[in-house]
């Protein structure tokens, strides 16, 4: 594969990761919620480990691109928008963290109990951290867009 091709590839798949990223919290944001039966908790479970799964290929093709692709890493490892793009997406992990310990948790009392539901208070604090990993994920591509052109250069 030639450079321009290799480049080109490595854009493709981490924006579609991004955006099946973003997908996943739109799933997620739209099926939590009060009166939740056990086959959706089921499924926010086993969607929320899709979250999870795309996080991880993100990071990886991301890397792989900054040092192996048009730009290499001399241009993004000296770009601030760069590291604070890295970081919200850091914040946003570390975030989503409190939803997953939910989701677990209701899928655990299910197994237990086949007809528990999660409170309004558990559903509200979910809702509020999945809010603001939205919130945050909206400075990712803002970020993106000014590092790509060369914004943020030290």
């Amino acid at each position: 594969m030639d450079f321009a091709t290799r480049d080109m590839v490595l854009a493709i798949a981490h924006h579609l990761l991004v955006f099946s990223l973003a997908g996943v919290l739109a799933f997620e944001l739209g099926a939590v919620r009060s009166g939740m039966k056990a086959k959706e908790i089921a499924r926010v479970g086993r969607v929320d480990l899709w979250y999870g799964i795309l996080a991880v290929l993100i990071v990886i093709v991301g890397f792989v691109r900054a040092n192996f692709a048009a730009k290499g890493w001399a241009y993004y490892s000296h770009n601030g928008f760069f590291w604070s793009k890295i970081g919200v997406f850091a914040l946003v992990g570390v975030l989503s963290i409190i939803p997953t310990l939910a989701f677990i948790r209701w899928r655990a009392a299910i197994r237990k109990d086949g007809d528990y539901q999660p409170s309004d208070r558990e559903i509200a604090s979910v809702k509020r951290f999945l809010w603001a990993e939205a919130g945050l994920f909206l400075l990712i591509p803002a970020f993106a867009a000014l590092m790509a052109r060369g914004f943020g250069a030290h």
